[in-house]
């Protein structure tokens, strides 16, 4: 229901309510009062038919009945009767005194009428105006005389007096009562407005987090879907414009940094060459030693392929990879590795422990781009753990999927909850020294070889890398 008609509605329910709320005490009042009026008729009737029976009896045994019946009939608001005869003389009363005295039979009249001047004290000890009822006395064609009923009206004024103040009193309660509906109806209505108002504050103020229930199908509950949709389109225009500024950023980190890899490449081999004559020279004359010689010049000559494997890769970063795939025991993959980092891992007191089934099936991958992916991991979790540790790498293969679980965990600090969705962007890091790639690279690869990676991390208690490759890659991806 709209505001207008809930509005609306309210006002009519309130008017239907005061009027039907007046019909109802008006009607007890009306019966209230026609039977009051019943039975002061009855009582005035009683009266007349005594006074007859006096004015017609010969006998005076029934004087005192006037008397007797005036102290019952005064609660109806009889207050004096009297009987007079056709000279004006009051030959009966209820008050012995007035008995013998003369009334002026053209002042009395016949009827009901005020008596003029005249006030007496009602029950309730108000000043009520007396009324005269005169009826004359007719037997055949003989009139005999009158009988005077002198009436207070009091219970009938009362009847009308309590009337009024009922109807006062519901009238006054019904409009407390609207005052009250109307002042809830309105903290309702302008609580959610005053909501708006502070969400519309913090909008402005740049906070775009903020959303406002939407509790009802009115105008204000289509204001707040409204205000909901606005600053879900701040929040995405926010984040596009975000987005857009890392990409012109990166874009202009990339173009320097392809720049920079260009420039290394030279000498990379430049140390190549140089390594290649060292090598040629020393041969001859290090005697027995020419065997150690052989193996660290081709450590070098390793290390520095992968380093310009690795520049190429860099400046190759927004083109497609070039797999080359080729069939390889992963247990003998990671030993032909971990030689590559083991110097570095001895450094800072990081072991690794293998962890892999006997019956691992075969991997087909491009071993140099898979390396790289796992020097990666195995140096990230090295320098989470500050104060040494291990790193655990396992592996596991499911038959029903045919893919291979690789893992990676180590001991160190952690991941910040806020900072796992970002890992795998490039340029973002937590490293001093770093530059924010390496993830993002072995992230890449790992999507080339068709898998993916999960991770899971629980701050000073150590991070896992789960790489989730298929167990063959397809020759027209190669």
């Amino acid at each position: 229901m709209k505001l207008n008609a809930k509005l609306i509605t309210m006002m009519l329910s309130l008017l239907v309510l005061a009027i039907l709320v007046l019909f109802i005490l008006n009607q007890f009042s009306q019966n209230d009062l026609v039977r009051e009026i019943q039975e002061s008729s009855n009582e005035v009737s009683k009266a007349i038919q005594l006074s007859v029976e006096d004015l017609t009896s010969e006998s005076d045994a029934e004087n005192s009945r006037l008397k007797e019946y005036l102290q019952q009939a005064r609660k109806k608001g009889i207050n004096e009767i009297n009987i007079i005869d056709n000279d004006g003389e009051i030959i009966n009363s209820s008050d012995p005194a007035l008995v013998g005295k003369k009334r002026d039979l053209k002042k009395i009249g016949t009827g009901l009428k005020a008596v003029r001047g005249g006030r007496q004290a009602g029950a309730g000890g108000g000043s009520l105006k007396p009324y005269d009822l005169v009826v004359p006395v007719i037997v055949g064609d003989e009139q005999l005389g009158y009988v005077q009923v002198n009436l207070l009206l009091d219970n009938i004024r009362e009847i009308q007096h309590d009337n009024f103040l009922r109807r006062l009193l519901a009238t006054s309660l019904l409009f407390m009562f609207g005052i009250m509906l109307t002042f809830f109806l309105a903290q309702r209505y302008t609580m959610p407005i005053r909501r708006l108002v502070e969400g519309v504050k913090r909008v402005s103020g740049g906070d775009l987090t903020v959303t406002m229930p939407v509790e009802t199908r009115d105008e204000i509950g289509e204001l707040a879907e409204s205000f909901n949709e606005m600053v879900n389109q701040l929040r995405e225009r926010e984040h596009l414009e975000k987005r857009l500024y890392e990409a012109e950023h990166l874009s202009k980190v990339g173009q320097l940094a392809s720049g920079i890899a260009h420039e290394i490449r030279n000498p990379l081999n430049y140390i190549s060459l140089a390594v290649d004559h060292l090598r040629s020279e020393m041969l001859p004359i290090c005697g027995e030693r020419s065997g150690e010689l052989l193996d660290l010049t081709g450590k070098i000559k390793e290390e520095v392929r992968r380093a310009n494997y690795m520049v190429l890769n860099f400046m190759n970063y927004g083109r497609p990879l070039k797999l080359r795939p080729a069939t390889v025991e992963y247990r003998a993959f990671i030993a032909k590795l971990l030689p590559l980092v083991q110097e570095k891992l001895t450094e800072q007191r990081v072991k690794v422990v293998i962890e892999l089934p006997d019956d691992l099936p075969p991997l087909e991958i491009d071993p140099e781009l898979m390396r790289n992916c796992l020097v990666n991991f195995i140096t990230n979790a090295a320098q989470a753990m500050d104060e040494g540790g291990t790193v655990t790498l396992g592996a596991g293969y499911d038959p029903e999927t045919e893919s291979f679980r690789l893992t990676v965990a180590d001991e160190g600090k952690g991941i910040a909850p806020e900072e796992l969705g970002k890992i795998f962007q490039p340029y973002f890091t937590t490293k001093e020294a770093g530059i924010g790639l390496g993830l993002a690279i072995t992230e890449r690869i790992v999507k080339e070889h068709r898998g993916s990676i999960l991770v899971s991390s629980e701050p000073d208690k150590g991070t896992l890398f789960t790489v989730v490759l298929p167990r063959k890659l397809r020759r027209d991806e190669a």
